[in-house]
């Protein structure tokens, strides 16, 4: 299986808050066989990551479409319009967001 075939739609999917932390994930598709997943997340004004460092097993591309997010362990502030392009196993993070901000983010194993 692989993700579904979806045309231009406004999405439905219910924003997931992640423990009480202020940043939720809307789904926006995902393969259920591979885990490859395409979502929204979104920071609330104040919202940090509450797991400090992040290190995935999969590649993680994250656009900022509003706001500002910060990554606190590179003291680094990045603007709307701002990508990153991350391979498995790298360090980032811990990230929070004096403004809030939405990202546009793809997972993939491949």
């Amino acid at each position: 299986m692989s993700k579904p075939k979806i045309e231009f739609h406004v999405p439905s999917g219910e924003w997931v808050m992640a423990s009480n932390s202020g940043i939720s994930d809307q789904i926006l598709a995902r393969d259920e066989a591979t885990g490859d997943t395409t979502l929204l997340q979104r920071y609330e004004p104040g919202a940090s990551t509450p797991e400090g460092t992040i290190t995935h097993d999969y590649w993680e591309e994250a656009f900022i479409v509003t706001g500002t997010l910060t990554d606190l362990g590179l003291g680094v502030t990045f603007d709307a319009g701002s990508y990153a392009c991350r391979p498995p196993g790298m360090q980032h993070g811990p990230f929070t967001s004096a403004t809030g901000c939405l990202t546009f983010i793809v997972n993939r194993y491949s």
